[in-house]
């Protein structure tokens, strides 16, 4: 029976992603800071992780060994808010979650399988790290951050001939709480639609996904506008 790990599961994407892999007869394990909401699912393991402390490994290793083991490792937490006035705290708080706590689980779940010898890392990043948004700087940056981490981490795999799989799955605007009390966004997605492209997307073994097929359009036209015309652009109205 196949094994995954899921941290960010205790709502939105993550909750619905869980939810599809339990429906498929994996064994999951599941983590996120909040715990309540995890025993809720019907996974196999639960642990309470907060990716943004030293811990986190740790607790992410204790997680797979109760669970015997670890064949994919789904990466769905994550923050972000609009931050027109750079106010630090948010911009640092992103930051610290998106980029370090990116980092520090996505390193220990790639050092697991490249001692296991095979594996699969999925990770849901966005596609606001195409270019960089005003609205949201230290979001925008961190997710093109975790873009070129991905791609890194595949070259370096490749090079030392791991059998090491990555998915970075790239979703549009997702009403998710991560967008609640924010001005309405265009081209809302619902969640069990994207969870279910992102399913999709790591049967198929794809390196990247951008959900969905207007997304793929708007970042393509979003890449080919040159500098000189993009930070000429108000993505939002500046009182």
């Amino acid at each position: 029976m196949s094994k995954v790990v899921i941290v960010g599961a205790s709502s939105g994407i993550g909750l619905e992603v869980a939810r599809l892999f339990i429906q498929r007869g994996w064994m999951v394990g599941v983590a996120a800071r909040r715990l309540d909401l995890l025993q809720t699912i019907g996974a196999a393991e639960v642990e309470q992780i907060d990716v943004t402390c030293d811990d986190a490994p740790d607790k992410l290793m204790s997680l797979i060994n109760r669970l015997g083991g670890m064949d994919l490792f789904f990466y769905a937490s994550g923050v972000g808010k609009q931050n027109r006035e750079l106010t630090p705290d948010i911009e640092l708080w992103t930051v610290e979650t998106n980029g370090l706590g990116f980092t520090r689980m996505i390193g220990c779940a790639y050092r697991y399988f490249a001692q296991q010898g095979r594996g699969h890392i999925a990770a849901i990043s966005s596609i606001a790290g195409t270019k960089g948004l005003g609205p949201a700087p230290a979001y925008s940056a961190t997710k093109a951050f975790q873009n070129v981490y991905l791609q890194a981490l595949e070259q370096q795999a490749n090079a030392r001939k791991l059998r090491i799989r990555f998915t970075d799955i790239r979703p549009g605007f997702v009403d998710t709480a991560l967008l609640s009390g924010l001005p309405r966004y265009p081209m809302l997605l619902k969640p069990e639609r994207v969870a279910r492209e992102i399913v999709s997307a790591i049967e198929h073994n794809k390196h990247i996904r951008v959900i969905d097929w207007r997304y793929r359009i708007l970042t393509a036209l979003w890449r080919r506008v040159p500098r000189f015309i993009w930070r000429q652009l108000k993505l939002v109205r500046y009182e």
